[in-house]
């Protein structure tokens, strides 16, 4: 069966709208690009580096990450975490999440999309 290129689009945007709370959820601990990659690869949430690099450093501009650098290994790595700021917003964001999600089960409920 042929890929219909509308629904593999929509669903493409559907996920793109959730990466930012996925990458928050995921940055209680310290972690690298490459390790948050794996991380989120592991849980079924792929992310490509392209896509995930520039987020972290808007994510960091907005004062919702807060960085190191780890020179001690041959090759230095820049760590990212959860700011305070980023901590309230985590917080927010997946209230707001999981209210839009109740909803829009009830809509497919509704009209037996499930």
């Amino acid at each position: 069966m042929k890929e219909d290129p509308i629904l593999s689009n929509l669903i493409t945007e559907l996920k793109r709208g959730n990466l930012t709370l996925c990458v928050l959820s995921q940055l209680k601990k310290p972690q690298y690009g490459y390790s948050l990659l794996q991380l989120l690869a592991d849980k079924q949430i792929p992310i490509e580096a392209n896509t995930l690099y520039p987020l972290l450093r808007r994510l960091e501009v907005q004062e919702l990450l807060s960085s190191t650098w780890d020179t001690s290994e041959a090759r230095p790595r820049k760590f990212y975490v959860l700011s305070d700021k980023g901590t309230a917003l985590l917080s927010e964001l997946g209230k707001a999440w999981q209210e839009h999600y109740q909803r829009v089960g009830a809509l497919l409920a509704e009209e037996g999309h499930e």
